[in-house]
């Protein structure tokens, strides 16, 4: 198992990316390449930037793919409010995609935070 196997954030972005699958698999077939694909390559980057941060040597490069990842996260976010303003998801998705990506944001800062203390020792 690699390290970044073991991240809790890792396993619940793997989590995210899943629902975003199958929530946009509902989308309009002509979203497929617009706001589909946008979705599914911001849900892929947060759980390759935290995977790829974790081979990083050093801790300030680990906190700069984490901090990729947090940014790739408020981006799926927003792509998912813009989903509900078009009526592609409703509210109750929205909602819900909004309490995984609460809770996701949450661990990759305190993942990031741990990281930039360790430059700090």
């Amino acid at each position: 198992m690699y390290s970044f196997e073991k991240l809790d954030s890792w396993v619940d972005a793997r989590k995210l990316v899943k629902w975003i699958y199958e929530k946009t698999s509902k989308f309009p077939a002509e979203e497929k390449f617009g706001l589909v694909m946008q979705l599914w390559r911001a849900g892929i980057s947060i759980v390759s930037n935290l995977a790829e941060g974790s081979a990083r040597m050093t801790p300030k490069d680990q906190a700069h793919f984490t901090n990729l990842a947090y940014s790739s996260l408020i981006e799926v976010l927003n792509q998912l409010i813009i989903a509900a303003d078009l009526n592609f998801i409703d509210i109750e998705n929205l909602m819900e995609g909004r309490q995984q990506i609460d809770a996701l944001a949450g661990k990759i800062a305190a993942l990031r935070k741990s990281q930039l203390n360790r430059i700090k020792q």
